[in-house]
C-alpha cells in the first residue's frame, strides 16, 4: 500500500481506493482496479511497462530500452505518442508488491464500504467517513 500510495503516487490516477476516482485533476483518468478483469501477469506487465495509447506510465526503468516490454524499444513507443513519465521508478519485487497488494485488497473485492474502507486503511480513517457504516 505505501508503495501504490507514496513511491508509485497510483492513487493520482487510480484513486486512494483503486476505484478510478483520481485525486488530481491534472492526471490522466485511470482505470478502475476494483474491476479490472487482468490477472496477475496482466498486472504486473501493465506496472512494468505501461499502457501505449493509456496514459499508464512504465514504471521499470528499462522497460523500453531492450523489447523486455511489447518487444518495442524507446524509438518505437516514440512513434506510438510515449508514456507519461512515472512518479518513481519502481524494482520489480515493488512491482510484485503492489501487484500483491491490489490482489489482496482490491481486485475482485467489490466496491468500497465503510467495512472495507477499514480493512483497507487498517483503521476508521476520515476517508471511510463517506461510507454509511
Amino acid at each position: 500500500m505505501r508503495i501504490f500510495r507514496t513511491k508509485a503516487d497510483c492513487q493520482s490516477c487510480h484513486g486512494w481506493a483503486a476505484d478510478g476516482r483520481k485525486m488530481d485533476t491534472q492526471m490522466p483518468d485511470g482505470a478502475n482496479l476494483r474491476t479490472t478483469r487482468l490477472g496477475r501477469a496482466g498486472i504486473i506487465a501493465a506496472i512494468k511497462c505501461g499502457r501505449p495509447g493509456r496514459a499508464m506510465p512504465a514504471f521499470d526503468r528499462l522497460a523500453y530500452s531492450d523489447g523486455r516490454c511489447n518487444d518495442m524499444r524507446e524509438a518505437d513507443l516514440k512513434r506510438l505518442g510515449g508514456l507519461p513519465d512515472p512518479a518513481a521508478t519502481l524494482q520489480p519485487r515493488e512491482i510484485e508488491m503492489v501487484a500483491d497488494f491490489l490482489f489482496d485488497k482490491v481486485i475482485g473485492k467489490g466496491p468500497m464500504d465503510h467495512a472495507k474502507c477499514v480493512e483497507y486503511w487498517g483503521s476508521d480513517v476520515d476517508a471511510c467517513s463517506e461510507f454509511p457504516k
